[in-house]
């Protein structure tokens, strides 16, 4: 049976309960880059921002340079074709007394949106019991 070790326990790491981007949620404090807030009596707000960007598409763009040698005018037309892309960034602030941070997350989908609000209800509903 081997022996115990000599001297005081080093002391035990808190177990993350819900990391949103660089905000960690160890019960009973949130940790922060900027510091540590005490969970009680914490508020959490999200906003999420969204962008949208149109651009010619990459593959009218080779049908237009290809087709440019058999169809001349008619090839330019390719180059109306555009693509929608929609990303964004999720903000999520975190209030305690006279304390605030705010993190941005960045998303490309609303899936992840969704995502980031079920962590925060998490986070409230933990601010609150």
């Amino acid at each position: 049976m081997p022996a115990p070790l000599p001297g005081p326990l080093p002391p035990a790491q808190s177990v993350v309960a819900v990391q949103i981007g660089e905000i960690m949620v160890t019960p009973p404090v949130i940790r922060t880059p900027a510091g540590v807030l005490p969970l009680a009596g914490s508020s959490w707000h999200v906003m999420d921002h969204w962008q949208k960007e149109e651009k010619v598409a990459t593959w009218a763009i080779v049908a237009s340079i290809l087709g440019f040698f058999c169809l001349t005018v008619f090839s330019l037309l390719f180059l109306l074709v555009k693509e929608t892309r929609h990303h964004g960034t999720v903000q999520v602030t975190v209030t305690n007394g006279g304390h605030q941070y705010v993190a941005r997350i960045p998303v490309a989908d609303q899936f992840q949106v969704q995502q980031i609000n079920n962590q925060v209800n998490y986070a409230r509903s933990l601010s609150t019991g």
